[in-house]
């Protein structure tokens, strides 16, 4: 099963720097995007599909803002929009399908965590999603295998992001949000017991594992980025994982899709 993540910053405009032409040799089962700042008006009959994936989407009620969307080449047994929490479903936050089967309960998930940058506002916000976002997540562990693609807008480790040193009271890098996944990967109690997948197949990569680069100055051409793109998954499915790539040949937006291949079919 190949899983895609990709942050389009825009569906209509990575579609116009040829994001839907690389897509189908990529042969994937699965595609989770975010930020697809659009609404069904412009994604249906357009977006909605690429060959024999199919797309469901979570949009923001605000237009031009936020929103993702999920392909999968197989049809779900359920798909859900939204997890239950009425300010950030508002914004287009989360999308879910369900593959279930007798003896058999598994999940894909494409979320966008929210950023911080703009302000103190939008860094209190960020916090009451990861306040929400965790026990959602274990509740679903507790019920079922999953991995969740995101744009999680949180470097975990120094190794995630070029100038660390020069981050560490910026948002996306501050003790709390990095103490959340810590909390998220942690295996003892109270901890999320959840898979870095990236990091489980890479564990020492730096320069290598970046996913998104400011447009500011010259950040992609000199490599100065930050690693916010992740495969979470419960240990089950994560220990079939097999091969992880960031694609860096083409530039569809602001990140680079990443891909991971798992020993197992939907």
């Amino acid at each position: 099963m190949r899983f895609i993540t990709a942050n389009l910053n825009g569906i209509r405009s990575a579609a116009t720097k040829g994001f839907f032409d690389w897509l189908p040799a990529q042969n994937a089962d699965a595609l989770g995007v975010q930020e697809v700042k659009a609404q069904d008006e412009h994604v249906a009959g357009t977006y909605c599909s690429s060959g024999e994936l199919q797309g469901h989407f979570h949009y923001a009620e605000k237009k031009g803002y936020s929103g993702v969307g999920l392909y999968t080449r197989e049809t779900p047994s359920e798909v859900l929009i939204g997890f239950g929490n009425p300010e950030f479903d508002a914004e287009g936050r989360y999308i879910e399908k369900r593959f279930d089967k007798p003896g058999r309960k598994l999940s894909l998930i494409s979320c966008y965590f929210p950023s911080g940058s703009s302000g103190p506002e939008r860094q209190e916000a960020k916090y009451r999603f990861l306040d929400a976002m965790f026990p959602h997540l274990m509740a679903l562990k507790s019920q079922r295998e999953f991995i969740l693609v995101a744009d999680v807008n949180i470097a975990h480790k120094e190794a995630d992001l070029k100038n660390w040193k020069g981050n560490l009271k910026n948002s996306g890098f501050l003790p709390e949000e990095r103490a959340w996944l810590d909390q998220l990967f942690g295996s003892g109690k109270d901890q999320g017991g959840l898979v870095d997948v990236y990091r489980q197949l890479h564990p020492d990569t730096t320069d290598a594992c970046y996913t998104w680069w400011s447009n500011r100055g010259q950040a992609y051409a000199k490599n100065v980025g930050w690693r916010l793109d992740y495969h979470f998954a419960t240990p089950k499915l994560a220990a079939l994982a097999q091969r992880a790539a960031i694609y860096k040949d083409q530039k569809f937006s602001d990140h680079a899709p990443l891909t991971v291949d798992y020993d197992f079919s939907l």
